[in-house]
């Protein structure tokens, strides 16, 4: 019987992570006021309230799975799940407290970006370095050097040092490299969220090109529609676990459903899973309702949705400039978003508490059920709070070109208002009226 290419078997690793509770803060006029001897004590034997504790993290434990040669599995779940971490490990970047796997082949790994790369050398040596470091002979690499140029698209920045790159490029000539290695399996992070979408687009068609030659493909990304589209497998993490493995179909469905409550009409963001690692705790509840205001779940296409986003600061140094959202659809894909730095001029300026309140207007959507992203920021791009996926709504079909037409799923995520012009005879045209 033929052995697996991937055996992981009880798989966990630890971190100790170090807590310090905080001394009060003393100024230097107490210090000035204070006695000689109050001084030289305070110097010599400081104040033990300051004092630091660590505690044991699992980001990873009891992990077991088996992956056929050829297989093409997706790695899936919330940030702080543990997907990073268990590629590290089966890429041999760091070493696992407990359990043991076993590769059957050699392995190619894109992580981060320009991981194996020398910042002060060009590109073209660091296309021979990189190529080492992932087990690629010298003549190897030579052999496929333009090969791996031309997939890069940096031909013009060959001879340029490798820290004048954009992440961009970086990116590009990372995974050209990892995607030409002669390997059994290759481990794919989601760096390529970097990129452009056509050279995403270009890094999805290689990958599948790889697996339809028998490579066995680990890819984490947090588009659904992608590992629809490239995956045969799905594993769901939580909380450093699996919690689901198998059908691609299903075990996204799971996802999904999983750190979001479903059907709640109004969400309390006070303590949500899904808010990023650091953010503070600004964001308090978020709902969608109907235009009087009343909470909805279910909106036909003629229908506007208002989203209202809570939130309160307790930090009187905190400075908010504006709040946002992001649209994405069941499957993953990002619709777009919205934010107060698009709506208004600046200069950029929020209240430390109140209630923002977004309307997307009617006949914007297709029918289908979508999520919602909300964040705050204390200037443009420079994000306070930000919770991922928090709530949703659904949108039904409704008659929005009054001609009987009506959109489904498969028309895309858009609904696109368009004229419509036809020349039937040289002194006729005909004008379609029925545009959003």
């Amino acid at each position: 019987m033929t052995k697996a290419i991937i055996q992981v078997e009880n798989l966990g690793k630890k971190y100790l992570i170090g807590h310090s509770r905080k001394e009060k803060y003393i100024a230097l006029r107490d210090v000035l006021f204070k006695s000689a001897k109050q001084t030289k004590n305070m110097v010599l034997r400081p104040s033990k309230r300051g004092s630091s504790y660590k505690e044991d993290f699992w980001a990873l434990q009891n992990i077991s799975f088996e992956i056929e040669q050829g297989d093409r599995v997706g790695i899936i779940g919330r940030n702080g799940a543990g997907k990073s971490t268990l590629l590290k490990l089966l890429s041999r970047i760091t070493e696992p407290t407990t359990g043991q796997f076993t590769l059957r082949g050699r392995v190619a790994s894109l992580l981060e970006v320009g991981t194996g790369f020398h910042p002060e050398l060009t590109g073209r040596e660091n296309i021979f370095l990189n190529g080492a470091i992932l087990g690629m002979s010298k003549t190897e690499i030579s052999r496929k050097f333009d090969e791996i140029v031309s997939f890069a698209e940096v031909e013009r920045f060959l001879d340029t040092p490798v820290k004048r790159y954009s992440s961009g490029m970086y990116v590009r000539l990372a995974f050209a490299v990892a995607a030409h290695v002669d390997t059994e399996i290759l481990i794919v992070d989601e760096v390529l969220a970097v990129g452009d979408a056509a050279f995403q687009k270009k890094c999805l068609s290689r990958m599948g090109d790889l697996s339809n030659d028998g490579r066995t493909l680990l890819f984490v990304s947090h588009n659904m529609g992608v590992l629809r589209e490239l995956v045969n497998q799905c594993i769901l993490l939580e909380e450093g676990e699996i919690v689901s493995a198998g059908s691609v179909d299903e075990t996204i469905s799971k996802y999904l459903s999983s750190g979001r409550q479903i059907n709640d009409l109004s969400i309390d963001l006070s303590d949500h899973r899904n808010r990023l690692a650091g953010m503070k705790r600004i964001l308090r509840s978020v709902s969608v309702r109907n235009s009087e205001g009343e909470y909805q779940k279910d909106f036909s296409q003629l229908e506007k949705i208002s989203v209202h986003i809570e939130y309160k600061s307790d930090e009187p140094d905190t400075f908010l400039a504006g709040a946002g959202f992001i649209l994405y659809t069941a499957e993953g894909v990002r619709v777009g978003g919205y934010n107060t730095y698009m709506a208004f001029p600046p200069p950029h300026k929020i209240q430390k508490d109140g209630t923002i309140i977004f309307r997307i207007l009617p006949k914007q959507l297709t029918p289908g059920t979508y999520l919602l992203t909300v964040s705050l920021g204390s200037h443009q791009g420079a994000l306070e709070d930000k919770i991922e996926q928090c709530i949703d709504f659904t949108v039904y079909p409704a008659d929005i070109y009054r001609t009987g037409y009506l959109l489904t799923k498969e028309d895309g995520v858009a609904v696109l208002s368009v004229e419509v012009c036809m020349a039937e005879e040289p002194d006729r045209r005909y004008v379609s009226k029925n545009n959003n």
